[in-house]
């Protein structure tokens, strides 16, 4: 059987996140698939979870998991990266902002907010990434875009220096939000440190760092699909119907009877809206990604191989 599973790096600062995945991939054999879920800055460290062989197609689901990061901050200071990976200009007699104004400036930014990307981002401007449009000395105009932060606070404060504890949604720039705390406060801040200590429940401490991988040792770290989608409902489905939906056929059946409550509370999905089901085999083992399909009917929207 192919090798395949998920890896839980913890990149360390100074790498990217591809150099990450591409020392995986010389671990592995030839034409093995190897992704990440969720890149990180070269500036940024902590866990970076890889998908190997069809595990890949899973990405999109751990993606959807809430990420937390503790990010350091500098007050006072600018630069056109958001962080001080860029060239830092130091404001002139800007404002000290209090703890205590800082806590009650932080509690405006958790819910659902507009957030407008960095200039310095992944994001594509007309089929090209905004960051080589910002190199080249071109007007980036990121549209900003609704982003969910779940909470937000102060660890440390010491001007200039401010730690904040994140947890928040897909999508959410940390530099950016740091920026956008400091403005509402009258100044500006640029991100000096960050950990994403986890994404869902792919934590820390779980992690491993990629630097001390060997190919006697990954298979050891590699851990089962069915963790990318440890927070959908799950059936376990008959050998007869594994032999149904493996041949894109439905079977009876509807949403379980936990699912929409697993969606609200794990997803936040209306209840009016099934959330995909993860089917396993009497093993456990992931072997689909099922949807209704029609009324007491299941289907299959991935169909993953099946070992033994």
């Amino acid at each position: 059987m192919a090798i395949c599973g998920l890896l839980n790096l913890n990149k360390p600062r100074g790498m990217t996140s591809r150099d990450a995945v591409n020392r995986v991939q010389r671990l592995l054999p030839r034409k093995t698939k190897v992704g990440h879920a969720g890149t990180l800055d070269p500036l940024a460290s902590g866990v970076l979870v890889t998908c190997v062989g069809w595990a890949t197609r899973l990405a999109d689901y751990v993606q959807r998991m809430p990420k937390s990061y503790s990010g350091t901050f500098l007050l006072g200071r600018h630069s056109s990266t958001e962080d001080t990976d860029g060239e830092v200009e130091e404001l002139t007699d800007p404002p000290v902002p209090t703890s205590r104004e800082i806590a009650t400036a932080a509690g405006s930014f958790i819910g659902r907010i507009e957030q407008r990307p960095p200039d310095f981002s992944a994001l594509k401007v007309k089929g090209r990434r905004a960051y080589d449009l910002a190199r080249a000395g071109k007007n980036v105009e990121l549209a900003t875009r609704l982003v969910e932060v779940h909470r937000l606070e102060v660890v440390a404060y010491n001007y200039p220096e401010l730690t904040l504890d994140i947890e928040c949604g897909s999508g959410t720039y940390i530099r950016s939000l740091g920026r956008d705390l400091a403005r509402s406060l009258g100044t500006e801040a640029v991100m000096s440190a960050l950990t994403r200590t986890a994404i869902g429940d792919f934590t820390l401490a779980e992690a491993v760092d990629p630097t001390a991988l060997d190919e006697a040792s990954l298979a050891d770290h590699l851990l089962p699909p069915l963790r990318a989608v440890a927070g959908l409902p799950r059936i376990t489905l008959s050998d007869d119907e594994l032999v149904e939906i493996g041949h894109g056929r439905t079977i009876a059946g509807d949403c379980p009877e936990f699912c929409v409550a697993a969606g609200e509370a794990r997803m936040g999905l209306s209840p009016l809206k099934c959330p995909e089901i993860a089917a396993v085999d009497a093993h456990g083992r992931l072997v689909a990604i099922l949807a209704p399909r029609g009324k007491n009917r299941l289907g299959a929207v991935r169909n993953f191989p099946r070992e033994g």
